[in-house]
């Protein structure tokens, strides 16, 4: 079967640029989430920032209550384990169910897409545009073609290997598990914790139980998991008994240069182009941004450099954030920023844990 174009990866950023592309275009969405850790979700704490709401509302898009859970959420606690710093700072969050969220999103796309579950695992370049391989859920492997190639598959994007093969972004493995509870204490909390990870971990409660994750490095990254749930018994956490453990790479772009758009018919959405906040992690409106972006640029006569100039402004506000990061990860700056009232700063702590795309 030969398509317009084939999207990789049925997230934000995949279900909102196929919502978006032109309705006279053939479209094929390839969602692997089902068949990912034998359909286990991505580590993702679930919370909208206040910029994921912001999209959605500019879409004039109202979530719908199934993907609600509680409890919401209007401050988070950070926490700086070095120094037992911990303030509170108000910040109003959405809570919902990540899975649920995706499944909306994607059930807002055209009759003009195809949504399939599969899993590519091969692409070449052919006369007409490309040709991929996919597994499909009953473990057959099944070939389409396209005129244009679309990785919305995060941060080990198999698209951006494909268009990048020399290319070596940042990256992190992020770890996260659930604990029951009976929702006594409804909680965000944002960790630094420098002697662990030069990333921030997270706490968040849902209906019924907790959830605690958090970025490490791609060297131990389990160990460090482990050894931090241990360290922050001090600070009255319980993280002894899990029913549930996820893990992921996740990318954190450093500059510019980790900003993968796409070449030769190859366009990159979401996370596989290295759109997430370095400072949070936050991906859900980057994600989204990025995939509108597209789909108003594939209306051009030239999609490549209209993609460019669509993302401009996003890949502007991305590198301001890494001129941030100091503030957040420094340890003598960050402390000094948890006393001080530099709310623009506080307001980066505060998305810390919306996690990871």
């Amino acid at each position: 079967m030969f398509y317009d174009v084939i999207i990789i990866g049925g997230g934000p950023a995949g279900a909102t640029f196929a919502r978006l592309a032109p309705s006279d275009s053939k479209i094929l969405l390839l969602d692997g989430s089902p068949l990912r850790s034998g359909g286990k979700g991505k580590p993702c704490g679930g919370l909208l920032a206040p910029d994921a709401q912001k999209i959605i509302g500019r879409f004039g898009m109202k979530i719908p209550s199934e993907v609600l859970t509680d409890p919401q959420i209007d401050y988070v606690k950070t926490v700086d384990y070095r120094s037992g710093i911990i303030r509170n700072y108000g910040r109003t969050y959405i809570n919902i169910s990540r899975p649920r969220f995706d499944e909306w999103l994607l059930s807002l796309c055209g009759e003009n897409t195809e949504v399939r579950i599969g899993v590519c695992n091969g692409i070449s370049r052919t006369e007409k545009g490309f040709e991929i391989r996919y597994r499909t859920e009953a473990g057959d492997t099944v070939t389409a073609g396209c005129g244009y190639l679309v990785g919305a598959d995060g941060a080990s994007s198999v698209v951006r290997r494909f268009a990048y093969p020399k290319a070596k972004p940042r990256m992190y493995t992020a770890v996260q598990q659930r604990f029951r509870d009976d929702g006594a204490k409804p909680l965000y909390s944002c960790i630094f914790d420098e002697e662990i990870t030069d990333c921030c971990s997270w706490t968040i409660s849902k209906s019924g139980y907790t959830v605690f994750g958090g970025a490490y490095p791609m060297d131990r990254p389990r160990e460090r998991f482990e050894e931090q749930k241990k360290r922050l018994e001090k600070f009255g956490y319980d993280f002894r008994e899990p029913f549930e453990t996820e893990c992921c790479t996740v990318l954190r772009p450093r500059s510019g240069r980790d900003f993968f758009l796409g070449n030769d018919g190859v366009f990159l959405i979401g996370e596989a182009a290295g759109f997430v906040s370095p400072s949070s992690l936050e991906g859900i409106s980057y994600a989204m941004r990025s995939g509108a972006a597209l789909a108003s640029a594939m209306r051009r006569k030239n999609p490549e450099r209209a993609y460019r100039r669509e993302t401009f402004g996003l890949r502007a506000k991305l590198i301001r954030k890494t001129l941030k990061c100091p503030f957040m990860y420094q340890p003598t700056l960050r402390r000094a920023v948890m006393k001080s009232g530099l709310m623009s700063i506080k307001r980066d702590f505060c998305d810390g844990a919306e996690k990871t795309k």
